[in-house]
């Protein structure tokens, strides 16, 4: 089998139904939509959501919860990612982007403790988990919050 031989399966495409085109091709005059009425006309029909006239869904569930404007994200960083650096390295969030551990800082970097570090590194973030903090400093690594 060669690119250039590859067909699609038998019957899994369609041409495309050309509606208003004449009355010998089944879908003339009125185009597939009916005689008059609200869907009939151009830009006609009835907004997302809109329930003919009943009070919609959205309307009729209750409201709960609330999103905090001021919320931080962080981009998190597992420890073994961190094995691809050499020994006393200072890992900064920049080195980190550079990297391409972390594609986009958000509101800062925080690192946690998933998997083991083997390398010794001075680890600068802006928020580290516990057990982040016990593995480099278990193998003689320091962390620093910025």
């Amino acid at each position: 089998m060669k690119l250039h031989e590859i067909k699609p399966a038998e019957g899994s495409r369609h041409t495309r139904k050309r509606v208003g085109r004449g009355i010998g091709s089944g879908t003339g005059k009125t185009a597939g939509r009916g005689h008059k009425g609200q869907n009939a006309r151009s830009g006609g029909g009835v907004r997302p959501g809109f329930e003919g006239g009943q009070n919609p869904l959205y309307r009729r569930l209750p409201k709960r919860g609330f999103t905090n404007p001021n919320r931080k994200v962080f981009a998190v960083v597992n420890l073994d990612k961190l094995n691809q650096f050499e020994a006393d390295t200072v890992v900064t969030p920049e080195l980190l982007l550079e990297a391409g551990v972390v594609r986009n800082e958000r509101d800062g970097i925080k690192i946690l403790g998933n998997g083991d570090l083997n390398v010794k590194l001075t680890v600068q973030a802006h928020k580290f988990s516990q057990s982040a903090v016990e593995k480099i400093e278990a193998v003689g690594g320091k962390t620093e919050v910025i």
